[in-house]
This record gives C-alpha cells, sequence and structure tokens, in this order.
C-alpha cells in the first residue's frame, strides 16, 4: 500500500514538472527552377513555390540553403527586427533564422542577376521569392 501511495505521489509531482519542448526547426531550400527561376522547396528539393508560409512555435528556426546560382539580396518586410538579419544570400551558403518572438514576419529575396545575365534557362519573368513566417 505504502509503495502504490508513494508511485502516485511520484507520478503526480512528475507530471507537474513542465519538460523543455525541442525547438522546431524548419529546413527550406531557395532553389533553382526553369519556370520562373527561383522558388522555395523543401530541404530534398521539392518546389513549394515562390511564395510561402510557415507556421511556428516562439523559438523555432528556419534553415534555408542557396542552392540557385544566383546571389539575392534578402530584405525583412515586416515582423519584429531580428538580431541577424538577412543580407546578401550567395550559392552554396546556409542561413538559419530564429524567432524568438511572436509575429508575422516576411522577408523577400531579390537576386542581384537576371537568369539572362546568368545564362540561365527559365520559362516567363523571374520570380521574387516571398517568405511569410507565422510565429505564435
Amino acid at each position: 500500500m505504502r509503495k502504490l501511495v508513494l508511485s502516485l505521489v511520484v507520478a503526480a509531482g512528475l507530471s507537474i514538472v513542465p519538460t523543455a519542448a525541442a525547438s522546431q526547426t524548419v529546413r527550406l531550400t531557395l532553389l533553382h527552377f526553369v519556370h520562373g527561376c527561383h522558388v522555395w522547396a523543401t530541404a530534398d528539393s521539392r518546389p513549394l513555390g515562390a511564395t510561402r508560409t510557415i507556421v511556428l512555435h516562439r523559438g523555432g528556426k528556419i534553415e534555408i540553403r542557396v542552392s540557385c546560382p544566383m546571389a539575392f539580396d534578402v530584405k525583412q518586410l515586416a515582423g519584429p527586427k531580428l538580431a541577424s538579419g538577412p543580407g546578401r544570400w550567395e550559392m552554396g551558403t546556409s542561413h538559419t533564422l530564429a524567432f524568438a518572438r511572436t509575429g508575422v514576419y516576411k522577408f523577400k529575396a531579390f537576386n542581384v542577376q537576371t537568369s539572362v545575365e546568368m545564362n540561365l534557362q527559365t520559362l516567363g519573368p523571374d520570380n521574387t521569392p516571398l517568405l511569410i513566417v507565422r510565429v505564435s
């Protein structure tokens, strides 16, 4: 009987202690794509389109790998200012955006060179990728 009561007390105590939730990390790629030149894609290069919305909890991160041969000037258009803001992103680089505060963040990637200047074959005008991050 004493063991049962002790077990119940320990179980109740452990259920009250908050557990630390691991921060969420989403991995994206900025990918060269024939129709529109560049799009957001999954980490395994499945295209997601020129505009993508990601939902995260506070403390979440987004890791972005650039595999499009163009360079991009990435600007934060909305949301609480990030400590290490975007900037110039080059092919082969990876960038981590960490979201410590709630809000709606918007980032636009402006290509520095055109697909014509880079001698890349594309269909239609070059996209201007937009990333929207909703943090709750």
